[in-house]
């Protein structure tokens, strides 16, 4: 059954009227590595395509998925990545995190994964709305500025967790 936020679009096929319902999928990211970038954008531009409506929510580290600056820089832990076959020990050793995020850039160009900016312009230009936390982004010090273009800033929990109640799908990332 099809939540309460589900639009309906009436088509006309000469003799017959036809109910389509549209679905829609609120995304909650919290965490701003380069492994955990990923998900949420790839589900929301996904969804798009399929012709859902869809908005992300970043929080806390997830605002810098969408932070002009940090962005270009996001980095996953070895930690992160257990089948790289090195050990957790050694994942602590100076110079392990640049070693791993090589390791996975070499993997991501190798299977034809796109760039987060890419894949972050493509989130925008399909309509999902990407939007900051408001609370987080002053907690933070960042101001309305410190965005790629395109985010809504100034947006509260309390406007996530309406939008999300009347989601068809929920996820926290």
């Amino acid at each position: 059954m099809a939540s309460s936020s589900t639009q309906r679009i009436e088509e006309d096929s000469g003799k017959k009227s036809k109910t389509i319902e549209k679905k829609s999928l609120g995304i909650i990211a919290s965490k701003g590595t380069l492994d955990m970038a990923y998900p949420p954008l790839i589900l929301a531009s996904a969804a798009r395509a399929l012709d859902w409506d869809v908005f992300v929510f970043f929080t806390f580290w997830g605002l810098d998925i969408i932070h002009k600056d940090k962005t270009k820089n996001l980095k996953i832990a070895q930690l992160a990545i257990p089948n790289l076959g090195i050990p957790n020990l050694v994942g602590v050793l100076p110079g392990m995190t640049k070693l791993t995020n090589n390791i996975m850039k070499k993997r991501m160009k190798n299977n034809n994964v796109v760039s987060l900016d890419t894949l972050l312009n493509a989130c925008i230009e399909a309509g999902v709305d990407l939007m900051a936390c408001e609370m987080t982004a002053n907690l933070m010090e960042y101001s309305e500025s410190d965005f790629i273009e395109g985010v809504k800033t100034g947006v509260g929990a309390a406007t996530a967790i309406d939008r999300m109640a009347d989601c068809d799908i929920q996820l926290f990332i």
